[in-house]
């Protein structure tokens, strides 16, 4: 008796836990959102779907160049908002990630972002690749401070163009401050509660309390973990501000790094949320994907899609039979 008791609770919570799966975070998660997600969870170990990123200044190149090698499109489109203080770039993304949605496209949306004490545009090696001293790291996080307040003032101008994608009915697959267990932009290799999980859970914060941003689903993004002498990138936990704030675990694959452990340590940190490649250089093989099968969807790098894969490297992804391209 004992044991049908048992086994009846531990079948009850992982229902529940399963139906709360599906919800966004965000409580108040516009319908687009919701039906997005839940989309995605119902894909979830059977397909994987494809996707591309765009540099800001071409933003259809690549996906052009996939259909001419496979005669198919990624479903998913992607760019990136480092140029957001340029007017007329900024506004050839809203247009654009606003016509993709109406095609049936999904859209992602990232942000390499100089150090929040300097100016636009940023120098990338010593801004965005720059350092922040432990004493400016504590300014930053504390509020009301100079540095915070200029935080909070770029972050919300990114949140201004968001705004304009709610407006729309556009829903977006948000992931900021990438890669932060890797040890290349000022905000990684921060740990701790008081390091990039700080961070992040301001930036939330800022966009749903503040903002009533309601049109994003928060992709938390690490790197691939590795060892590489100067180049290193950590565990994931770390790093992880919990399931609470987090709609999708995505990592970073470059250089054919697919280890077993990128896969499964990240589900395992998830309990149970979607993973994603959120970047890849080399596509992932037919093999690969059938040892890692719960990859939502994959995301070429721009030109990594023609200078480190071959043509038959990428029509064997599309052409895998697990891959969901755009109809």
């Amino acid at each position: 008796m004992k044991f049908h008791v048992f086994f009846f609770l531990v079948l009850a919570t992982s229902l529940i836990f399963a139906q709360q799966s599906y919800k966004p975070i965000n409580e108040e998660a516009s319908l687009e959102v919701q039906q997005l997600l839940k989309d995605l969870y119902e894909l979830k170990g059977k397909n994987i779907i494809s996707g591309h990123h765009n540099y800001s200044h071409h933003l259809s190149k690549w996906h052009t160049y996939v259909k001419s090698n496979t005669g198919k499109l990624p479903l998913i489109w992607g760019t990136d908002l480092n140029r957001y203080y340029n007017e007329e770039t900024i506004n050839s993304i809203v247009k654009e990630a606003i016509k993709r949605n109406s095609e049936g496209y999904i859209v992602t949306l990232m942000w390499h972002t100089g150090r929040p004490q300097d100016n636009p545009p940023f120098n990338w090696n010593n801004s965005t690749q720059g350092e922040l001293t432990k004493e400016e790291w504590k300014d930053l996080i504390t509020p009301g401070t100079l540095l915070n307040k200029k935080w909070e003032s770029r972050v919300d101008s990114i949140a201004s163009h968001l705004k304009k994608l709610q407006n729309a009915n556009v829903p977006i697959l948000w992931r900021p401050y990438h890669e932060m267990n890797g040890s290349w932009f000022w905000w990684g290799d921060k740990k701790g509660a008081d390091g990039y999980i700080k961070l992040w859970k301001m930036m939330y914060n800022r966009f749903v309390n503040y903002h009533k941003l309601n049109n994003l689903i928060w992709v938390w993004n690490a790197n691939a973990p590795r060892d590489k002498k100067n180049d290193e990138a950590y565990d994931y936990d770390f790093y992880f501000p919990g399931v609470n704030y987090v709609d999708v675990l995505a990592a970073d694959v470059y250089h054919n790094d697919y280890k077993q452990t990128h896969h499964d340590d990240l589900l395992k940190l998830g309990k149970g949320k979607l993973i994603a490649l959120g970047e890849v250089g080399e596509v992932p093989s037919p093999q690969i994907l059938n040892k890692q099968p719960m990859w939502s969807w994959f995301m070429i790098w721009d030109k990594w899609a023609e200078t480190h894969n071959t043509p038959k490297q990428i029509i064997d992804v599309y052409n895998y039979p697990r891959t969901k391209s755009h109809k």
